[in-house]
């Protein structure tokens, strides 16, 4: 075989031939995988053509990744990218809002098939349409390496769901999160998504928010989740989810034994998908997270899902923000926890509610019961609406304030908030420390509050303030007269 041929040392009678030149139309990563004494073999089952690849079996591997994607970039005729030059080394790439469309996605994805490197990729908003999906698709079919893609809004509508779905079908790649918000899928996309998901066990986070799904999507997404043994993480906030397809959807949540988080906000629950998912609240041991902010649920459906939590032992954190619930929603809620001795709640997000201060005793009762519970509330509703005490405060105004009140810079806060120096956290991690600074600051807030009434009063009075030492941070009201 000529192959085999091509593997013996020459002698010294031998005359060098050279290689069958390569048509423009081919791609050269296959340069760049070993060192030159070793050739690559394709195993049996990679056998199909891709237009990513080099059929010459002559040729060595001994271009540098670098010069490779150059030399595809000279291939499909585009600019070459600098930062992915400069970070083609490292496991993360953020190539988004690059302006790379199709032809630059397919540079991309030759530089990356023989890359070991990168494990979390990048392309949001590129335009790289179905063409450039699908050499995304063809480099992942070589590609072991790579785990997380990014690939949201980028015009993929029912040709890129049908070619991902084809990809997914075959089990084989090492992506295990996938974003694809934004790509214009409707309906027929999702039973595309559907189908091949339902026996898809690699994909464990999937984003497919901002996209077309309605009552039919939720009906596709329903059967999927009766099915899947592989999703832990799953977002469809930002679809068109109303009646029926939350009821659907909340159908095959029941019986689902993987999914941990879930983001369904921005959708049309109401307040019978409320009810749909106060059951599977009841009957699903699994889910952890569920976000159900701005979905017209109501008291009424305040009251459904409070039913489920009486009995639910693994969700942690509730979010029903910016849902038309009042203090009478809130306490349903907050006391079907209370009589759940089991329960794991640690967020429960109700942060567009003014609670009364009846409320606030409940609360004390609670925490005295569940004291891992963080409830984030609007505010406080006194008799006045001068006594409001409000906790949706500017991020910045609640730093600031906790850094005076400390002695402290900004930049000190936020070096404390991470010792190591990285300067990262958890969008989670932040927002406990939000509640925490909200917290130690409430107080002050109160106690200068109704000192600048008795300095009021005794100003009034012409008599000196007995009490003007308790207006300086950090200060508590329990021992001051009552106004």
């Amino acid at each position: 075989m000529d192959d085999d041929k091509s593997l013996q040392p020459e002698t010294e009678d031998e005359t060098p031939t050279e290689p069958a030149p390569q048509s423009s139309d081919e791609a050269l990563y296959c340069e760049a995988e070993v060192p030159q004494t070793v050739r690559k073999v394709k195993p049996d089952r990679e056998n199909s053509e891709t237009d990513l690849e080099i059929e010459d079996n002559e040729k060595l591997f001994t271009t540098g990744q670098k010069e490779l994607y150059l030399e595809a970039c000279k291939l499909v005729g585009v600019v070459p990218v600098s930062y992915f030059i400069r970070n083609m080394e490292e496991s993360y790439v953020n190539l988004n809002h690059h302006g790379l469309g199709p032809r630059g996605t397919k540079a991309i994805a030759i530089a990356l098939v023989s890359n070991t490197t990168v494990t979390k990729l990048e392309l949001e908003d590129n335009g790289i349409t179905e063409e450039g999906i699908l050499s995304l698709v063809e480099m992942l079919q070589e590609n072991y390496y790579l785990q997380e893609m990014n690939i949201s809004n980028n015009q993929l509508g029912l040709e890129g769901a049908r070619i991902i779905s084809d990809f997914l079908e075959t089990n084989t790649s090492s992506v295990w999160s996938l974003e694809l918000s934004g790509n214009d899928f409707e309906e027929e996309s999702a039973a595309l998504l559907c189908q091949v998901l339902s026996s898809n066990y690699r994909i464990k986070k999937l984003d497919l928010s901002h996209n077309q799904f309605s009552d039919v999507g939720g009906e596709h997404l329903g059967q999927m989740l009766a099915n899947n043994v592989g999703l832990t993480s799953l977002d469809l906030s930002w679809n068109h989810f109303h009646t029926r397809g939350t009821v659907a959807l909340c159908n095959g949540l029941r019986g689902n034994v993987t999914l941990t988080k879930l983001d369904l906000s921005m959708n049309g629950l109401g307040n019978e998908g409320a009810l749909a998912l106060g059951e599977v609240l009841r009957l699903n041991s699994c889910l952890v997270y569920l976000d159900v902010s701005s979905n017209d649920i109501s008291n009424e459906g305040a009251s459904k899902i409070s039913k489920g939590l009486e009995s639910n032992e693994s969700l942690k954190v509730l979010k029903l923000f910016l849902n038309p619930i009042s203090v009478d929603g809130a306490l349903s809620l907050i006391l079907s926890i209370k009589r759940n001795p089991k329960s794991r709640m640690e967020v429960l997000d109700i942060s567009n509610v003014l609670v009364s201060e009846q409320f606030m005793k409940t609360l004390d009762g609670v925490y005295a019961v569940h004291p891992q519970l963080d409830v984030v509330f609007k505010g406080v509703q006194g008799p006045s609406a001068k006594n409001t005490i409000s906790l949706l405060t500017n991020p910045m105004k609640l730093i600031q304030s906790y850094a005076d009140q400390h002695k402290i810079t900004v930049e000190d806060f936020f070096k404390s908030l991470n010792p190591t120096g990285t300067m990262k956290m958890s969008v989670g991690d932040f927002q406990k420390v939000m509640i925490e600074v909200r917290w130690v600051l409430w107080p002050q807030a109160a106690c200068e509050r109704r000192n600048a009434s008795l300095e009021s009063a005794f100003r009034k009075a012409q008599q000196p303030n007995p009490w003007a030492d308790h207006s300086k941070p950090p200060c508590h009201c329990d021992h001051l007269p009552p106004l």
